[in-house]
């Protein structure tokens, strides 16, 4: 049998996206608006953050800068992304393989078991019981409820995966000979990701944070509790990560008028980010004593990986790119470029997001390095490439999403006057991102340290190259709070000011000469079967070792911030 008889036929189906009822609109937008306002607390905090450390600004009322510092880490990177990503997915899933009533109640549920669990969480940072960063590293000790917090939030997150893979197997038995449709399959890989990793942290969490904060444990196996986390901590990003991915392969060729590449590659390249993103949390633990330095070769060897599936997917950006342009009358090398819509809003935030992740995957290359983490490892650095990747690369995206999905759920229009001021949103958060960022990675290869406060550190001369790039930081960060302050007037005015319209959901088509989509990219109990080898390889003797060979524990740091 030929290998094309063996690949699925393109059913016009797959390309007729499904009506979004106002139920089901109900739902998605309560994740965006938990979203946004995590957004307008976190960036506040950045604000407070980077004030503080021009040596020129005290926090009033007796607040702490790890206090605030924690808030700003766990409200942004945990909170705002997970429930964009839940609310965004879940609108995908019901454009396109459609979502039942039973099935949106279930959505209901996973919102408000996250939404108690963020709660709880933030109660107990804003009592400045849990001054311990967004990575909790033990030894330092949180009040128990923000450890039930952090897993009340995981548990709804479960949740809502468990729904998303029923929304598409009861579209598959509906549909047996027709492929997944894209974003689908999408969506699917990265909730089997995100499940997967996230049980690290939930077995830390349940295991050893929560009986230790109650007392019941007196002391904690300290590098068995960060290799969990960063067991799902690497992933993590990639959880932020992919949804923007799903935006760029299958929204943005629709709204500059192309058609996505290649739907076989888009498939491969997220089923490569399945097998490599999480079993490399070595890599962030590579100054860790206790872990064999073989075992951190092998995940840093397994990082690298990574970079295939990124360049695949820049590849295929960049060829439907210029494939759109040519065929709207671009001739010379580069005319294609100008065919793209720059005045578009939906499209330029997320381009921004991509340039950004050239810098931004380029650092992360050089964090992975075993010999070059060395240098960067405990500095400003980090926080640098981790604003350029996530705060930019993802954020834009996400900022992008907002423009076409928000108005599309409330009935109303994307007026020329939020276009207008979306691009200057756009140009502020560049600007600021690039002015702080780059202050943070320059300062980090001066030695600065990243988690601290201001300091003259007993006016040592290397602290005082500190400062300007501190003050750097701060003028970066007000641009970024303008930004932010922008963002939210603009999601507010498309939630309830707008004027009332349709507004397209724009998924895209696939190029009508691409190859067909192989059958066998659907084998999911492969892909989920080589994952969790990969898995079992990288981390069952090393974990054997940490547990068996476990230094003594230790006692709580509980006030130490």
């Amino acid at each position: 049998m030929s290998l094309a008889m063996k690949q699925q036929p393109s059913e016009e189906i797959n390309l007729t996206p499904l009506s979004i009822t106002k139920p089901q609109a109900k739902l998605y937008l309560s994740f965006m608006y938990v979203a946004f306002i995590s957004l307008f607390i976190g960036g506040l905090m950045g604000l407070l953050q980077v004030l503080v450390r021009t040596g020129d600004f005290q926090l009033p009322l007796g607040i702490g800068y790890y206090q605030i510092l924690t808030l700003h880490g766990v409200i942004l990177a945990l909170v705002l992304t997970t429930f964009f990503i839940i609310g965004f997915q879940y609108s995908l899933l019901g454009k396109t393989v459609g979502m039942s009533d039973k099935q949106r109640k279930l959505g209901w549920l996973s919102f408000w078991i996250m939404t108690i669990g963020t709660a709880l969480t933030g109660t107990a940072i804003l009592l400045g019981e849990a001054n311990v960063l967004y990575t909790f590293y033990a030894p330092l000790k949180a009040h128990p409820i923000f450890y039930i917090g952090l897993a009340l939030v995981v548990v709804g997150s479960w949740i809502a995966a468990f729904v998303n893979w029923h929304q598409v197997y009861v579209w598959k038995k509906a549909h047996p000979d027709q492929k997944t449709p894209l974003l689908a399959f999408m969506v699917t890989i990265n909730m089997i990701m995100w499940v997967i990793c996230s049980i690290g942290v939930a077995v830390a969490v349940l295991v050893q944070f929560i009986p230790w904060s109650l007392g019941y444990a007196e002391t904690i196996n300290v590098l068995l509790s960060r290799t969990l986390f960063w067991y799902f901590g690497h992933p993590l990003v990639y959880f932020w990560l992919l949804p923007a991915y799903m935006a760029w392969y299958a929204i943005l060729p629709k709204i500059i008028g192309g058609k996505i590449f290649s739907d076989s590659l888009a498939r491969l390249s997220f089923v490569l980010f399945l097998f490599f993103s999480i079993p490399v949390g070595f890599h962030h633990q590579l100054t860790e004593p206790g872990i064999d330095p073989t075992w951190k070769f092998i995940q840093v060897v397994l990082t690298f990986m990574v970079i295939i599936p990124s360049l695949m997917t820049a590849f295929s950006m960049f060829a439907m790119f210029e494939t759109t342009g040519r065929k709207q009358g671009a001739t010379g090398l580069f005319d294609w470029f100008k065919k793209l819509p720059w005045r578009d809003v939906r499209f330029v935030a997320p381009f921004v997001g991509m340039l950004a992740f050239i810098p931004g995957g380029a650092g992360g290359i050089i964090n992975a390095s075993h010999q070059l983490n060395t240098l960067v490892h405990n500095t400003i650095w980090v926080t640098g490439h981790f604003h350029l990747t996530v705060a930019t690369t993802v954020i834009l995206t996400f900022f992008g999403i907002t423009y076409w999905l928000i108005p599309h759920l409330t009935g109303r229009k994307l007026t020329p006057r939020i276009h207008k001021l979306g691009i200057y949103q756009t140009i502020i958060w560049a600007v600021g991102m690039l002015i702080m960022s780059g202050a943070m990675h320059i300062q980090g290869l001066l030695g600065g340290p990243r988690r601290s406060s201001f300091s003259e550190y007993s006016g040592t001369e290397q602290a005082a190259e500190w400062v300007g790039y501190q003050t750097a930081q701060a003028v970066g960060g007000s641009l970024l709070f303008i930004g932010i302050v922008l963002m939210v007037y603009i999601f507010i005015d498309l939630v309830a000011f707008a004027p009332e319209g349709e507004e397209e959901y724009p998924i895209a088509e696939e190029e009508e000469d691409a190859e067909p989509t192989p059958r066998w990219m659907e084998n999911w109990k492969l892909w989920i079967g080589i994952t969790i080898a990969l898995i079992l390889f990288a981390y069952t003797i090393p974990m054997i070792d940490i547990i068996q060979n476990a230094p003594p524990g230790s006692p709580p740091f509980d006030g130490i911030l």
